[in-house]
């Protein structure tokens, strides 16, 4: 038969009576995984989850470093599809405002010319009631 389990005092230097109870502890520790209802589970009192507890720190960097390249190559895409809006956008702009600039210079074009008619027909001496 194996040896019996010594049995760890609190802080308070009080002993627990229940042998079968290993000491919790703050860390995972190689006697406080001793557990007879399972075996695999460590008696501590961390909330880690398993995959932090489990896995090295390498990998969870692995993981992490992976992660940070796919979020800075989502916004890349993201910011040159935003960057490509705004050109297409800005040009469109710019056509209204050359057509609109045409437009209105076409409309100055016509006043201009109806004022140059009207002061020919004054100067020919003709009025309204014989020019219509």
């Amino acid at each position: 038969m194996s040896s019996p389990i010594p049995l760890a005092s609190s802080s308070a230097g009080r002993v627990s009576g229940k042998s079968w109870k290993a000491a919790k502890t703050a860390t995972v520790s190689a006697d406080s995984c001793f557990n007879f209802l399972h075996a695999n589970v460590p008696n501590s009192r961390s909330n880690l989850p398993d995959a932090v507890k489990t896995k090295k720190w390498e990998d969870r960097m692995q993981k992490t470093i992976k992660a940070m390249a796919i979020k800075k190559l989502q916004t890349e895409l993201k910011d040159e599809k935003e960057a490509d809006y705004q050109r297409r956008r800005e040009v469109t702009m710019e056509r209204k405002k050359a057509a609109e600039e045409r437009r209105r210079l076409e409309e100055a074009k016509a006043q201009m010319g109806a004022r140059k008619a009207a002061r020919l027909r004054r100067r020919a001496g003709r009025t309204k009631k014989i020019n219509h």
